[in-house]
């Protein structure tokens, strides 16, 4: 009896460690409830660089409709990186063409009082890069969902690329571009963007779930 007592807690134990091992929060940034699992390692290197460059425009495509219950699931990237704006002055744009999307996200931001920081904007990605003015300092890039569907793996991949170049020339020495959901069937949503970007003085910093990339002569 006393030995399969010793047993259950043995596998108890063992299942608590790997549980924990599992568990990546953003602490201290954010609070420890919100696990962000395989984004962790990016969101982390991404928010130290944020504050190297002292970055003050962000944009993201593809809005995190879920906001911060989504964490895990889809990054809840709006909230991360806005909550990063607010504490460093700078400012986040977020797009993204689904209204539904858009509501959900800005719900959040209001709840989280980024209002001030963040605007989420109703829009084609496409359409909002070409006629963004500002130099972006920090560029997300999440949108189309990609699926097991071969035609929507090539159309996500494409439309990417066409976001990357939409912006292309508001990016500077400095900028810091990162790519979500790369580690997916057939290379995921960069697989083309990352080739072009290589092509043209980009270089990668971290290969993960999400790929970071910084131009090769990045000074920080």
């Amino acid at each position: 009896m006393y030995i399969f007592i010793w047993i259950v807690a043995v596998v108890v134990c063992i299942y608590a460690i790997v549980k924990f091992i599992k568990y990546r929060p953003l602490t201290p940034f954010m609070p420890y409830k919100y696990n962000f699992g395989k984004r962790r390692i990016t969101f982390r290197k991404t928010l130290d660089l944020l504050d190297k460059t002292n970055s003050k425009i962000i944009v993201e495509t593809g809005t995190s409709r879920a906001g911060l219950k989504g964490a895990k699931g889809d990054g809840a990237a709006t909230i991360v990186f806005g909550k990063w704006a607010k504490e460093n002055g700078a400012y986040m744009h977020s797009v993204d063409i689904s209204e539904e999307s858009v509501r959900g996200s800005q719900a959040e931001v209001n709840a989280q009082g980024l209002n001030e920081y963040v605007t989420v904007h109703l829009s084609d990605s496409l359409v909002f890069l070409k006629d963004f003015k500002e130099k972006v300092d920090f560029l997300y890039l999440d949108s189309y969902d990609y699926s097991k569907d071969l035609e929507v793996q090539r159309l996500s991949q494409e439309h990417h690329l066409k976001e990357f170049m939409a912006i292309e020339g508001q990016l500077h020495e400095n900028s810091i571009v990162l790519i979500d959901d790369c580690r997916l069937p057939n290379g995921g949503k960069g697989k083309t963007v990352i080739a072009y970007m290589l092509k043209n003085d980009w270089k990668i910093l971290i290969d993960a779930y999400q790929v970071l990339l910084v131009r090769k002569g990045f000074k920080f």
